[in-house]
């Protein structure tokens, strides 16, 4: 048997904004785009990588959530501590000089890690927390 990771979910607060970092930054493929307004549900993904996916959804939207716990998703989303990814590349300093060039939030420069990665982090539009890391 083999398992896989096929889809991570981030939320999103502007669908437009989220495109342009992970699309247009990122370079990652839109594979789905559902939905209209702020209720959309974006699939992007890595050119070559066709099984692995991050679906940005609109926060909160659970029927099952109360306002308390609404309130604090969207109040966890804004200190940036509510989600979060990590991805690798091969060229970790050109790709956070091309992150840092566009003005997004850097939370880490590219450091080594006394658990022997080097890496940075950052923040997309909606304060979701990206681990980029040098991959072999």
């Amino acid at each position: 048997m083999t398992i896989t990771i096929h889809s991570s979910f981030l939320p999103h607060t502007d669908p437009e904004a989220s495109l342009a970092f992970y699309r247009d930054l990122l370079g990652f493929e839109v594979r789905l785009d559902v939905g209209s307004g702020t209720m959309r549900w974006i699939t992007v993904g890595p050119a070559g990588q066709p099984d692995t996916a991050i679906v940005l959804t609109p926060p909160a939207v659970d029927p099952g959530l109360s306002e308390a716990e609404r309130q604090a998703i969207t109040e966890m989303m804004a200190k940036g501590t509510y989600a979060g990814i990590n991805l690798a590349t091969d060229d970790l300093d050109g790709f956070f000089e091309r992150v840092q060039a566009s003005g997004a939030d850097v939370a880490q420069e590219p450091i080594e890690q006394p658990y022997g990665l080097r890496d940075c982090a950052f923040r997309d539009p909606s304060g979701n927390m990206v681990r980029v890391q040098q991959s072999s």
